[in-house]
């Protein structure tokens, strides 16, 4: 009888996304804060960079989940191929 065991991985160092991520939403609360002091500052809001600023960091946030999407799936993938593949050897 053959066993299949599975080997651990070993812990991996954190991903660059998530330091992206930290940094957007840092980067998302400064401009916010500097929206609203040029807001009382001048009385009125810059609006169309308002919707600019937001969009883009909303869009990169949004391909970085596509992205490690992306790879779990691929990565599922190939872990799969690989499974069949021992099984087709017994």
């Amino acid at each position: 009888m053959i066993t299949i065991t599975r080997t651990k991985k070993p812990k991996k160092k954190p991903r660059f996304s998530k330091w992206i991520v930290s940094i957007i939403i840092l980067m998302n609360i400064a401009f916010a804060m500097g929206a609203l002091y040029v807001f009382f500052r001048i009385g009125s809001e810059p609006i169309t960079l308002i919707s600019c600023w937001f969009g883009f960091t909303t869009v990169e946030l949004w391909q970085l989940a596509v992205i490690k999407k992306t790879k779990s799936t691929v990565n599922q993938t190939v872990e799969f191929a690989r499974d069949t593949e021992e099984m087709g050897d017994i």
